[in-house]
């Protein structure tokens, strides 16, 4: 059998028995398939939860009650070993969709499809689910009810797809090399813009990005920032803004990072710290230095970075800073909840 079936095929019947579960059954799926010690990570506001239970009551019961008869839509599947600390961990990513019918986090229902956007790690040992990542695009469901809470974006957010190549979904083993040469692409483009944070640079010289990065790479962004299109558009709506008005900049490393085929991601818990000094979001700067938990996934083609998908919990990064947009938009559209 090859190296990671086991864990992919654990991953994927737990994927099936949740979505042939009820917000009232639930939990017994979640016991069933993760470990005593259980840790979940989670966007803001869900976090950290230990144990099936607090993760059920927390995410998963309440979001089954609002977004009904919801379907897993993966564009990317796959699995490596974590290169940070050696266990075997599953990557999902894609779309929740299902219909909006009951309101969500002060959200007001559409009674219309909704696509939440998310990417899922799953850490498996000795047969269970031992740790969690599971991270949602709140602001981009937030769009879809017409309760958009930021200024208009330097990028374009919608229904983002899948890997151009539409081979994302890693059933099957990979060979175990190209996920070798894909790991070492993204490890280069890390250490490239680390060492450009290190040196106190604010800007970026775009043959930096030219070194790992095709010069018609889509960058698919949160929410708030948006996608772009080619080196030089990506600059301009989304890392040049990012870097020129946020200072600071601190990488504090990843809990999982790893390759498989063409395909790469990782997460952090926080990724960096840094401080607005006003411009990015088209909100003002302040003085307080706040964590970033980010996602990031990766198509290569060649020897080169083609696609990235990315997810920024921008509502904790704001919260940390008094804005609590979740609680804001609840008190202005949904005062009873």
């Amino acid at each position: 059998m090859s190296k990671y079936q086991s864990a992919k095929t654990l991953v994927r019947e737990y994927f099936d028995a949740l979505e042939n579960a009820t917000a009232e059954n639930v939990g017994e799926v979640l016991k069933a398939y993760t470990s005593k010690d259980y840790l979940w990570r989670g966007v803001y506001p869900f976090r950290e939860q230990e144990g099936a239970d607090a993760v059920t009551e927390t995410f998963w019961s309440p979001l089954m009650r609002s977004l009904k008869h919801i379907q897993r839509r993966q564009d990317i599947f796959i699995a490596g070993t974590n290169e940070i600390s050696g266990e075997q961990w599953v990557m999902s990513m894609g779309n929740f969709m299902g219909l909006f019918d009951a309101d969500w986090l002060g959200i007001p229902r559409t009674r219309k499809i909704a696509n939440l956007r998310y990417a899922e790690f799953n850490c498996v040992v000795d047969g269970k689910i031992t740790q969690t990542g599971l991270f949602i695009d709140i602001i981009g469901l937030m769009a879809q009810a017409g309760v958009y809470p930021l200024p208009p974006s330097t990028g374009v957010y919608y229904n983002y797809p899948g890997p151009r190549t539409h081979d994302g979904l890693l059933y099957e083993d990979a060979p175990e090399e190209e996920g070798v040469e894909t790991l070492a692409l993204v490890n280069k483009m890390v250490d490239d813009l680390t060492a450009l944070n290190e040196s106190g640079a604010m800007g970026c010289p775009p043959e930096v990005l030219e070194k790992t990065w095709s010069d018609r790479m889509i960058w698919y962004g949160p929410a708030g920032v948006g996608a772009s299109y080619t080196i030089p558009r990506y600059q301009e709506q989304h890392q040049l803004p990012f870097r020129n008005n946020l200072k600071d900049k601190t990488f504090h490393g990843h809990i999982c990072r790893f390759a498989e085929g063409n395909f790469a991601c990782f997460f952090g818990w926080p990724n960096l710290s840094n401080t607005p000094i006003g411009g990015w979001l088209g909100l003002p700067g302040g003085e307080i230095n706040a964590a970033m938990q980010v996602v990031d996934i990766y198509r290569r083609e060649g020897d080169k970075l083609a696609e990235n998908w990315v997810l920024i919990d921008i509502p904790y990064w704001l919260k940390q800073q008094g804005v609590d947009i979740l609680e804001r938009t609840q008190g202005i559209m949904n005062p009873d909840l």
